[in-house]
């Protein structure tokens, strides 16, 4: 262990004081929930009418156990700051609550599930990991528990483990397939119980009670940092515009947050870009305009900032890529028989819509290339591969070009292109998700220990100091809507994207023309472990504002 790995595991995380004796509390069930789609709660005959439920000291079920309870835990999806804070939680959740009570971890992510791959954890092994990044005290993956078979299996193993309950430290992919576990497990008359744990670093996995998942302020902290590095060295050499394109596959929370904590000229926030309807000419336009304002004014440089997912909202790219992923969802096999992609591309090509054609005609054959070829595992269009801030300054150099030679533009364009995202995703934990994530796995051991299932756990009132938290199990199968997927409707936890009317938006909107034109950046320097309050327990600015 380095020096400061053996100081951080000293950091002893804070929480919601009706988690920190777990013995004297219980849960409530204190509301319902809304009304489902039908075709939901016809999928979820079991888990449909769940109510919301709260964490609290002397709460209606008594959470205290006569006998020790069995635990499975696993790691899905990428990963994020604090995964190791969460099995922390609930390992010693579960041992307040009862000294003998066992955790497993299937390492692996959900394919150990599956090969029955398993590691016990004992207090040694977690002192090892308190207050760590990553996921590797069991290792994580993608693969997707969907089918009957794959439920079979897990209900299975869970009952070679005798295991009372088995938590989730998911995204919204990994959580809806909880959901269905969960209903699973109840029509097939386990008793292990199912509880998920909100976990991306995109925090688009939120709702009323979950304000952002666990590892959103890490990660943006990092990208935060090297930004306003980047920024620094803008306006040391005054030459270049930097385009940095950050991590959020579908939401922009991680661009906006980005945003509000160092100040870039530009920050494109592709909700709004959807709101709006901008093509991606008017895309280029907006940059355009910005570029030339500050050449006028003797700045040839800059800082813009790109959502990866931005492609997706723009009408034009969004309507093609919808063509594209129905047409590979239903000639899948053929598709990939063809030979190269030139023959792949004639045959898309003549089977899309005119306008899609004529959009995926127009765009570099790199581009091209990744929208055919790049699939992510729910067989859509990779979008983190997409180099979008390459095709926004190829298409911005031809307008630059374009203004010159009308004599509208009298500056220099030379630029950088950078792509932040795997640098945040398993750093240290900061102070507020060290404390988040601990007390997501207290909550989830209380979730565990209540006797209900398919909930998801959710700690509120994160503005408040760590001890005035409060805990609480939301429905997972109340957070579900129908989505498209490879062709086909299907039940999924929708993302939650940025709020345009929320007070985070609004305030960026009001400032986002000064710095335009202006050098504003900020520079908050690394992330603080050790030192004054005011800088080592910091939360999300967009959480702070009112």
């Amino acid at each position: 262990m380095s020096e400061f790995l053996i100081a951080r595991r000293e950091y002893k995380p804070r929480g919601p004081a009706t988690l920190m004796d777990l013995y004297g509390s219980g849960v409530s069930e204190v509301a319902g929930v809304e009304s489902l789609e039908l075709r939901i709660a016809d999928l979820f005959p079991k888990t449909a009418h769940q109510g919301l439920l709260r964490v609290e000291v002397g709460g209606t079920n008594d959470l205290a156990k006569a006998d020790p309870l069995r635990v499975g835990a696993v790691f899905s999806g990428g990963q994020a700051p604090g995964g190791h804070n969460v099995v922390g939680g609930l390992f010693e959740g579960i041992r307040k609550l009862h000294p003998d009570s066992t955790l497993t971890g299937f390492t692996g992510g959900p394919s150990g599930i599956l090969k029955n791959q398993s590691l016990p954890v004992t207090q040694e092994l977690m002192d090892g990991y308190r207050n760590t990044g990553g996921f590797d005290l069991f290792g994580t993956g993608r693969t997707k528990l969907e089918s009957k078979e794959d439920f079979a299996t897990c209900a299975r193993i869970f009952d070679h483990h005798d295991l009372d309950a088995f938590v989730v430290i998911g995204g919204d992919d990994s959580n809806t397939n909880a959901a269905f576990l969960a209903e699973y497990l109840l029509e097939h008359g386990s008793k292990t119980r199912i509880v998920g744990v909100p976990k991306t670093i995109d925090s688009d996995l939120r709702g009323p009670f979950t304000e952002t998942s666990f590892g959103f302020d890490t990660a943006v902290r990092v990208y935060a940092e090297l930004i306003a590095n980047i920024a620094k060295d803008a306006l040391s050499g005054r030459k270049y515009y930097h385009f940095i394109r950050l991590m959020g596959r579908s939401a922009s929370h991680i661009t906006l947050e980005a945003a509000m904590q160092t100040r870039p000229n530009v920050a494109l926030i592709s909700e709004e870009m959807a709101r709006d309807g901008k093509t991606m000419r008017g895309i280029v336009d907006l940059l355009a305009k910005v570029v030339v304002e500050r050449a006028a004014a003797g700045k040839n440089y800059g800082v813009v900032l790109v959502p990866e997912g931005l492609i997706e909202f723009i009408p034009e790219m969004s309507s093609l890529i919808a063509d594209l992923n129905e047409i590979i969802a239903a000639h899948k096999d053929y598709i990939e028989s063809l030979r190269g992609f030139t023959a792949q591309i004639e045959y898309l090509a003549g089977r899309l819509p005119r306008e899609s054609a004529a959009t995926l005609a127009g765009l570099p054959i790199d581009i091209q290339r990744q929208l055919i070829m790049d699939r992510d595992p729910h067989g859509n269009v990779a979008l983190s591969r997409i180099e979008t801030e390459k095709l926004l300054l190829e298409l911005l150099s031809s307008q630059l070009g374009e203004l010159k030679s009308e004599g509208h533009y009298h500056g220099k364009f030379s630029f950088q292109t950078h792509f932040l995202g795997y640098e945040g995703r398993c750093a240290a934990p900061t102070n507020f998700d060290a404390n988040y994530a601990w007390s997501l796995g207290l909550t989830a051991a209380a979730l565990a220990s209540s006797g209900h299932t398919g909930y998801l756990a959710a700690v509120h009132g994160l503005t408040l100091p760590p001890d005035q938290w409060q805990a609480w199990g939301v429905p997972l199968v109340s957070m579900l809507t129908m989505e498209r997927r490879k062709g086909q409707d299907k039940a999924v936890i929708r993302k939650t994207l940025v709020d345009l009317a929320g007070p985070a938006f609004r305030w960026f909107a009001e400032s986002r023309d000064a710095w335009s034109i202006g050098d504003d950046y900020r520079f908050a320097g690394p992330i603080q472990y050790f030192g004054p309050a005011g800088l080592v327990d910091r939360i999300p600015v967009s959480l702070t504002v009112q």
